[in-house]
């Protein structure tokens, strides 16, 4: 779900991932279990060691590759290294759910022993370690909705309706706004996270849109088969080297969604204040600046670059003070 690097633009988000099933929890080893429940935890043993550790740089250039800023570099470094600790817990998830050949169950028991590592006093994974000593306060709830993200992906590969994708995503993606919320220490009533939920499922649906190409070759398809078809887009089509008029239309029926999810979910940043404010207000300026990226061609997804398609860093700054100001976007955010 994370964009390719992008020399253009800043540091860029966390946008969450994947959607709707609760994972079981791994139990520990000598507590009365069963023969089956100690084979099942020796191979989530070897699972958590086999967790991914970042190569150096390697969480850096993710963040580059973001369509919005993880953590804007006039922000404090406190906030900065909070918001960088729960990227790296964030990458590594997604990771686990995406990156390189294993089997789907080989994934799930990967990405099980990670939860069980999240949830461990002595976490062993680095980046827990990390997420532990910078930011321990944070609630652990919204990254098992992640984890639970991804273990989805491993089970479902096609989405009906568009309901059925704005619920993945309230797992894929709305914890992510919830996590950044509870960082900064706000105690954010229903409405602001509401509006926060919008904002973190607009940036998932832009980033389904611009990853059509990556999720197909891993199999999967996120926009609603339901559009597919009103659209008279054929999965097949995914696989050409050019977009078809029915797919460049179909993105940018989809992007307009997500637009106008950003104009219901803005009102997050107005009921904010502090560096909270700067900081949410660079994810919502990303938002716009991926659909403007869209726009730009013409809903093009799989004929153009992924630099073509994915927000720059100008763009993101053009529009933050329109939405700093709670304007939306300024006539000169347009340029």
């Amino acid at each position: 779900m994370f964009a390719s690097d992008n020399s253009d633009r800043e540091e860029l988000t966390i946008g969450g991932k994947k959607r709707r099933r609760n994972c079981a929890t791994i139990t520990d080893v000598g507590r009365g279990n069963t023969v089956e429940d100690s084979t099942r935890d020796s191979a989530a043993d070897r699972a958590r060691a086999d967790t991914p550790v970042p190569a150096p740089g390697r969480l850096a250039a993710a963040e580059a590759a973001e369509n919005f800023p993880v953590a804007l570099r006039v922000l404090p470094a406190r906030h900065r290294r909070r918001l960088q600790a729960v990227y790296g817990v964030v990458r590594t998830i997604d990771d686990l759910g995406d990156e390189g050949d294993a089997a789907p169950a080989a994934r799930i028991a990967a990405l099980e022993a990670f939860r069980a590592d999240l949830h461990s006093p002595t976490p062993t994974a680095p980046v827990l370690r990390a997420l532990s000593r910078d930011a321990p306060d944070l609630p652990r709830e919204p990254f098992d909705r992640l984890v639970a993200a991804n273990v989805q992906d491993q089970r479902v590969s096609r989405y009906e309706t568009w309901a059925d994708l704005r619920g993945y995503c309230a797992l894929s993606a709305d914890p992510i706004g919830r996590i950044v919320l509870a960082l900064f220490g706000v105690r954010a009533d229903a409405a602001l996270l509401a509006a926060s939920d919008a904002v973190c499922t607009a940036l998932q649906v832009l980033e389904h849109c611009q990853d059509v190409r990556e999720d197909r070759a891993r199999g999967r398809v996120y926009l609603p088969a339901e559009d597919l078809a009103a659209f008279g887009v054929a999965e097949a089509d995914l696989d050409r080297p050019v977009a078809t008029v029915e797919l460049r239309a179909l993105v940018l029926h989809e992007t307009a969604r997500a637009e106008a999810l950003l104009a219901e979910g803005r009102a997050v940043v107005g009921g904010l204040r502090g560096w909270a404010r700067l900081a949410v207000a660079g994810y919502v300026a990303g938002g716009y600046a991926a659909a403007a990226a869209l726009r730009r061609v013409d809903g093009d997804v799989l004929g153009r670059s992924r630099t073509a398609t994915h927000s720059r860093r100008r763009d993101i700054l053009r529009r933050l003070p329109g939405v700093l100001l709670d304007r939306g976007e300024t006539p000169w955010s347009r340029l």
